[in-house]
């Protein structure tokens, strides 16, 4: 053991990628492939809370456009074919399977109207046009000592999206650090009441930070954040949320192929990636336990695996 040569976590991912992708994505994989290698490029979720006419003129100068409110025009494009959709997904979505899954999604659905009401929503995300690789500034604070937006990977607001928060929704964010989606779910402007949990608590600390950093007080105060296992949510609190965001953990696939610090695919991790589907599962059936009766529920994970996605679903 101490003399045999150390396979890095990074190379144990993408070998597991390469044999089981190659299978489910067939001819679409090397192009994913190469999206997973890339470097990741981010949007920037504008603050609204925040002091941001400003904003919007500096990134349109820089050739930034909102992908969302784009997004009903390509809706259609969208629909003449699953293929199509797949693989723009995959590239145009800095390579992460939350893309892949929500392109199949919207092909399937072909637009519902709930989907396509959330795309014109109050959410605005700049992102560079396709092979433009330049770098966001890093955010600002404006007067009120608020951060002007927040980087994150365009690719996670479609669950959000997906969500289609209306007015005075009591709305659970089940697996919430390390935040970005929360600040999402709070830009719509219509959560009643927002609950973030998350069984991290060092993630939960995150989560105070970016909400202190972007959320003005008075609306902080409509946030409970709590530490609970996600699993045992329905007896904290069941059946009474109008919609639930369960994000649950997952590979990663990205992190797991480009990042050795905290990857999944470490040998002494075997066991808990193997468990990943059960305890997706668990979450998700705890999300649905949390919901009101007609109400709606959004899983998403940032894989390709069809064990961590389909099947967890059927």
């Amino acid at each position: 053991a101490a003399t045999a040569p150390r396979i890095p976590s990074t190379r144990l991912a993408l070998h597991h990628f390469d044999t089981s992708y190659s299978l489910h994505l067939g001819a679409l994989w090397p192009s994913v492939r190469a999206g997973l290698l890339c470097e990741q490029k981010y949007g920037a979720l504008l603050n609204n809370f925040a002091a941001v006419d400003r904003v919007h003129q500096e990134l349109e100068l820089l050739n930034a456009t909102d992908f969302i409110s784009e997004a009903p025009q390509k809706a259609q494009h969208w629909q003449q074919g699953a293929a199509v959709g797949e693989a723009r997904g995959c590239q145009e979505g800095s390579g992460e399977g939350r893309t892949v899954m929500q392109a199949q999604m919207m092909t399937k659905a072909e637009m519902s109207p709930p989907l396509c009401t959330s795309i014109s929503s109050k959410i605005k995300c700049y992102t560079f046009p396709r092979g433009d690789i330049t770098r966001f500034r890093p955010a600002r604070l404006d007067a009120l000592g608020l951060l002007d937006y927040y980087l994150m990977d365009a690719a996670s607001l479609l669950p959000v999206l997906a969500l289609n928060v209306r007015p005075d929704d009591f709305v659970l964010d089940l697996c919430a650090a390390p935040g970005g989606k929360t600040l999402a779910l709070l830009q719509t402007g219509f959560c009643g009441h927002l609950a973030a949990n998350d069984i991290s608590v060092s993630r939960t600390k995150r989560l105070y930070q970016i909400l202190h950093s972007y959320v003005p007080k008075k609306v902080r105060d409509t946030v409970s954040v709590t530490s609970y296992d996600g699993r045992d949510w329905n007896q904290v609190e069941g059946g009474t949320f109008h919609k639930v965001l369960v994000d649950v953990p997952c590979t990663t696939d990205r992190h797991s192929a480009m990042e050795e610090d905290n990857n999944i695919f470490h040998k002494r991790r075997t066991k808990e990636r193997q468990m990943l589907p059960m305890l997706q599962l668990q979450l998700l059936m705890a999300g649905i336990l949390a919901a009101k009766p007609g109400g709606d529920v959004v899983y998403s994970t940032c894989s390709l695996s069809p064990l961590q996605n389909e099947c967890v679903v059927e």
